[in-house]
């Protein structure tokens, strides 16, 4: 039987890899055989991630420190890529931050942090990852944009995170149409409401879950490993002529 998200032999790059749904995708490519550069501030939970995921999938994992806002550091994780693997395959541009407040009280700090984290970030890592992938004709870009660049929300003021994670999904497709002829594909993956370290005191509040069983078609959050699948498909060969594209992954919350 054809494994169609078989990743034996790739290179995954997976950036906020210390915790939530970077860790998680990072060990679903893993789970397929591909070998894995973890990216994020805390070194320290880069090394046990790494670890735990060689002993689990007996891939070998490379961690590195790299704040994405600095452009000498992402160079740096390019560098440290290529040394150790000799290629990369697949980058996944997952780090990133939310500012919530009323609009009326965002700092222009606050704003600005948005955008240099989870606009310029995405981009600084795309722009270091894929002038390897256009040497090599290929490669496969997922960057993790949010529901919330699709929609606004009456629910958690955060008009920043709504510009960023909406420039992103532009900056998907303007990629994917710039570099889908070196054989490159670039997506989004739109989540909507799932469990991370950052997400976990807004979910839990018993007004939100409230909220969200009315707000959301399925009627509950998103759960570990809901989002791993999109990943593996956008990362596999099998999604060769996917591109531009910005799939939500919300229960259904954007459908209405």
């Amino acid at each position: 039987m054809k494994n169609y998200f078989d990743l034996t032999g790739r290179v995954a790059v997976v950036t906020g890899a210390s915790t939530g749904l970077g860790l998680q995708m990072a060990k679903a490519f893993a789970s397929q055989g591909a070998n894995i550069v973890l990216l994020a501030r805390r070194q320290n939970l880069l090394e046990e991630n790494a670890a735990d995921i060689n002993k689990e999938f007996g891939v070998e994992v490379l961690p590195f420190a790299c704040d994405i806002t600095d452009t000498a550091l992402v160079q740096a994780a390019v560098d440290a890529t290529m040394e150790k693997f000799g290629r990369v395959d697949i980058l996944v541009n997952n780090a990133g931050t939310g500012a919530v407040a009323p609009a009326e009280d965002i700092t222009d700090e606050q704003f600005d942090n948005e955008l240099k984290v989870d606009l310029f970030g995405t981009f600084k890592c795309a722009r270091a990852f894929g002038k390897i992938m256009i040497k090599q004709q290929y490669g496969r870009i997922i960057n993790i944009a949010s529901m919330y660049g699709l929609v606004g929300n009456m629910a958690a003021p955060c008009s920043p995170y709504h510009a960023a994670k909406g420039g992103v999904v532009n900056l998907t497709r303007g990629l994917a149409a710039e570099w889908g002829k070196h054989g490159i594909t670039v997506n989004a993956i739109c989540p909507g409401y799932f469990w991370t370290p950052l997400t976990k005191a807004t979910l839990e509040t018993d007004w939100f879950t409230a909220y969200a069983k009315g707000a959301v078609p399925v009627g509950r959050y998103g759960k570990e490993g809901e989002l791993d699948t999109v990943a593996l498909f956008l990362a596999s060969p099998a999604s060769t002529y996917v591109n531009g594209q910005a799939i939500a992954v919300d229960g259904g919350y954007t459908c209405i």
